[in-house]
Formats: C-alpha cells, sequence, structure tokens
C-alpha cells in the first residue's frame, strides 16, 4: 500500500538534498520565526476551551495611532511586517517591536500599543482561540475610541 507524500517529508527531503550539492535557487526554505512556551511576559501559554477557531488579521497602525488599552483572552502570534511598535504593559515596562519580531504576546494582561514612528507599522497576528471566546477584550469604552484597523 503507498502512502501519500506529506508536505513536512517533501520539504525535508528538498532542504536534506542540498547538504550534497548546491542548491537549486528556487528550492523552498524553512526559517522558525519563534518557537516557545512563554508569552512576551514569560506567562505559560495556555488555551481556550472550546471548538479550535484561529484568527489571522494583518493590523495598520498610522502614525501617531494608539490602540485602546487591552487584553487577549487568547494566545496571539504577531509578527511585524513593518514599521516600530512600542507596547506598554504597566508595571511590567515597555517593550519595542520592529520589523522582523516575531512575539506571543502577553495573556489576560492589559497593555496598549503605539506607533512611535514617522511610517505605518503593519503587524500580522494569528489568534489560537476557540468558538465563543473574545481575542481581544477593550478595557474601558473610553480607550476604544482610538483607530485600529485591519487591512483587507
Amino acid at each position: 500500500m503507498r502512502r501519500p507524500m506529506t508536505c513536512a517529508w517533501l520539504i525535508g527531503t528538498v532542504l536534506m538534498s542540498g547538504a550534497h550539492g548546491a542548491q537549486p535557487a528556487h528550492a523552498p526554505s524553512v526559517e522558525t520565526l519563534l518557537e516557545t512556551g512563554t508569552t512576551v511576559l514569560d506567562q505559560a501559554l495556555t488555551y481556550p476551551d472550546g471548538r479550535a477557531r484561529i484568527t489571522a488579521q494583518r493590523l495598520r497602525f498610522p502614525p501617531g495611532t494608539r490602540t485602546p488599552v487591552h487584553r487577549h483572552a487568547t494566545p496571539m502570534f504577531a509578527y511585524v511586517l513593518e514599521g516600530e511598535f512600542v507596547v506598554d504593559y504597566g508595571t511590567r515596562g515597555e517593550r519595542t517591536y520592529r520589523r522582523g519580531d516575531a512575539i506571543v504576546e502577553a495573556l489576560d494582561w492589559p497593555h496598549q500599543g503605539r506607533n512611535a514612528g514617522p511610517g505605518p507599522v503593519e503587524i500580522l497576528v494569528v489568534y489560537a482561540g476557540a468558538d465563543g471566546v473574545t481575542n481581544t477584550v477593550i478595557a474601558d469604552a473610553a480607550s476604544a475610541a482610538t483607530a485600529v484597523t485591519a487591512v483587507d
């Protein structure tokens, strides 16, 4: 009985073939952006109960834009595509994320992000959530007045 070829096996075979000779310019490559079991605040990752729901968004922040104060109820991976973004974690300090940075954002910890640079910021975010669980919870209605836009 012949088994179907898996993607991981195929990529591994192609990558290993480069060890024996020159790898063609068109060969696929793998770059691990992040591998972790904790958030940026060293919290252990936990997942919500329920049927799994992955949500991927591309966020765009014009210069001077802030997020509302918020927290994430589900694990959220973020990859900065463009610009520089500063996140204030209150008593845990501020952190600056730049193009090419990959993180797992804090869980259930209030924080606020801002575009502190002269140009736009774009961030790819991927939530590992569940049906019926809100990925992002806004701290209060007053801070919700600031703009955060998803890019179509």
